[in-house]
């Protein structure tokens, strides 16, 4: 059982805990756990149905309103699968992803200075993930301390997991990934919260899990695994010593076989094309569901290169892309949202794609056509029930084995509608 300390049980359905500031970090322990037969929804999928246009998807999704919805996984976690609400990477938002059906759950992985495996979506974001810049002595030791905002300059602070060793990051609370510009304070720059999240959910301290940890309580979930290694924002190897990327590469493997899991319920990732070939050569059992993420075609111009490197993957023995939801699809001349040339070559590859994030944009129906993540159907975006015709394309036409959600139950409702 997972054993990071928790100061609220925070679990969907149950009652609240609020802890005092000064209890917030005592000996009370993650509560014992047993895999969630009985997930629960919530309100925004069928919020999301009625928000649709009228036509056949809508009336499809509709009749699905009142069957019993099981977990599936095709919906997979993104940093817990509950970060629309709750502190990504924290016990809270891994349990209320699972209550709302993810089946497989992901933790971005990084080091510390200690060389610990901790869960952050990147090496150096605990100045907008955690609270460490309002602990004078921890922000002292930031890559770069906290600076006020003066004129035009806004605030600014780096802090990495590097920066630190394990007990120290054990001290910090984890809130939602956000920082306020014009903060002239720490507790200022705390802020910044997006207005389609909260804040509700992060008023009490939830720790920063470790990669043991997070294996140990996904494991009692019976769910499966898709750890990310995240790439180093520090020359490696670390500290001129020996932990090279290799090293890393494996460290994240072997905490896995520690923890005795089998590598089928394990899909490791990375952006570092490198790492992937790394585990096909050195671990095959465990490269065998590895997954490349890619958006090297984000820069202007470099779109049909990713396209083309799809055959040079495939020949190296990689079997799963994980583009960013945008690469997959497009709009045809009738407005009609189709596969895009990279999941048409990417089938023809025969590689398996799984796709991310659903949930991460803000409104939809602002016009803001809905941001990165819609950009390449921004001009048939219209509004919040637009990301079921999204998803649709992508599961019926592309034929995506898994898709990331900041919302598990999004992805979740459609998988059992559909029987994914």
């Amino acid at each position: 059982m997972a054993t990071f300390q928790k100061l609220a049980i925070l679990c969907l359905g149950a009652s609240t805990v609020l802890a005092a500031p000064s209890d917030r970090h005592n000996d009370k322990k993650t509560p014992k756990v047993s895999p969630i037969k009985q997930i629960s929804l919530g309100p925004r999928p069928y919020w999301l149905v009625d928000q649709m246009d009228e036509g056949p998807l809508k009336k499809k999704l509709a009749s699905c309103s009142e069957k019993r919805m099981k977990p599936s996984d095709w919906s997979i976690s993104h940093r817990g699968g509950g970060t629309l609400q709750f502190p990504e990477h924290t016990y809270d938002s891994i349990i209320a992803g699972t209550r709302m059906g993810a089946g497989i759950q992901e933790c971005d992985v990084t080091f510390t200075k200690d060389l610990q495996l901790v869960c952050r979506h990147a090496q150096c974001d605990l100045h907008t993930t955690t609270n460490v810049v309002s602990l004078p002595e921890l922000n002292a030791k930031c890559t770069t301390p906290f600076q006020p905002a003066s004129g035009d300059r806004p605030a600014k602070a780096k802090c990495c997991t590097s920066d630190f060793t394990l007990a120290e990051i054990k001290t910090l609370c984890a809130k939602m990934d956000a920082s306020d510009p014009k903060a002239t304070t720490p507790e200022e720059y705390l802020g910044g919260t997006a207005s389609w999240r909260t804040d509700l959910y992060a008023k009490t301290c939830s720790e920063v899990p470790t990669l043991k940890e997070f294996i140990s309580l996904v494991d009692d979930l019976g769910l499966k695994f898709t750890p990310e290694l995240k790439a180093p924002e520090v020359p490696m190897p670390f500290n001129g010593g020996n932990y090279t990327q290799a090293a890393y590469a494996q460290h994240m493997i072997d905490e896995f076989k520690a923890a005795g899991i089998k590598p089928e319920r394990v899909w490791p990732q990375s952006f570092v094309y490198e790492d992937v070939l790394y585990w096909l050569k050195a671990e095959p059992k465990w490269g065998k569901q590895a997954v490349l993420l890619d958006e090297s075609g984000d820069e202007p111009g470099t779109f049909p290169s990713a396209v083309a490197r799809l055959k040079e993957y495939k020949k190296a023995g990689v079997r799963i892309v994980a583009p960013p939801l945008p690469y997959l699809v497009t709009v045809d001349k009738k407005g009609k949202i189709v596969p895009s040339s990279y999941a048409i070559e990417a089938k023809k590859q025969k590689l398996d794609v799984i796709t991310w994030s659903l949930e991460r944009s803000g409104w939809l129906g602002d016009g803001s056509g809905g941001g990165y993540y819609y950009a390449s159907v921004a001009n048939v975006t219209n509004g919040e029930g637009d990301v079921y015709n999204l998803l649709h394309v992508l599961a019926q036409d592309v034929g995506v084995i898994g898709v990331f959600s900041d919302w598990s139950a999004t992805v979740t409702y459609y998988a059992n509608c559909f029987g994914l």
